[in-house]
């Protein structure tokens, strides 16, 4: 058997992870189209969150991760009640409040570089567990993201029958 040399891989730049990201955040919102409040608002599951719970906790997640870890505009994590939509907030403001955190976060750390440190860390929050860099927030914030989207694609399906296609990067149509 003859050796193999190592795979070269290609120099991974913020970029190309924010882009991945804003994927994601673009097929969460795609996943999601054309929902009522009511179905929105539904939990569908038996822990009892709905679609507009998770994505108010994939806007707080996103925010805690890149505005206050990352540059240290400070906010306290709201582990707890991140998943509750008050009736008094439409879920169209929760979807219009994503999108608007989604940007403005990736504004806050598109210049950074990988290897730069939080410039904010929780302490005693997580415990032991910290994350020591851009990439590794980056990576967390990507792949919660990419989860959730997930979740939801769960979700819808179980509300409507629709999931996501991602050969034509759209809702299909029910099965």
């Amino acid at each position: 058997m003859t050796a193999q040399a190592p795979v070269q891989l290609s120099v991974m730049t913020a970029d190309t992870l924010l882009l991945s990201l804003a994927a994601q955040q673009r097929r969460i919102l795609g996943i999601l189209d054309g929902l009522s409040e009511d179905s929105l608002r539904r939990p569908v599951l038996p822990s009892g969150w709905s679609c507009a719970g998770m994505v108010s906790h994939l806007t707080a997640m996103t925010r805690f991760w890149f505005v206050a870890v990352m540059t240290g505009v400070r906010t306290e994590p709201d582990v707890d009640d991140d998943f509750h939509v008050p009736p008094s907030v439409s879920a169209a403001s929760v979807l219009d409040t994503y999108r608007r955190v989604c940007t403005e976060a990736i504004a806050a750390v598109r210049e950074l570089p990988l290897d730069t440190p939080p410039a904010w860390w929780p302490e005693g929050v997580f415990g032991d567990w910290r994350l020591n860099n851009f990439l590794e927030v980056l990576d967390h914030v990507l792949v919660e993201t990419a989860a959730h989207a997930g979740h939801l694609d769960a979700a819808r399906e179980l509300l409507d029958g629709r999931t996501w296609d991602w050969e034509h990067g759209r809702l299909a149509d029910p099965r």
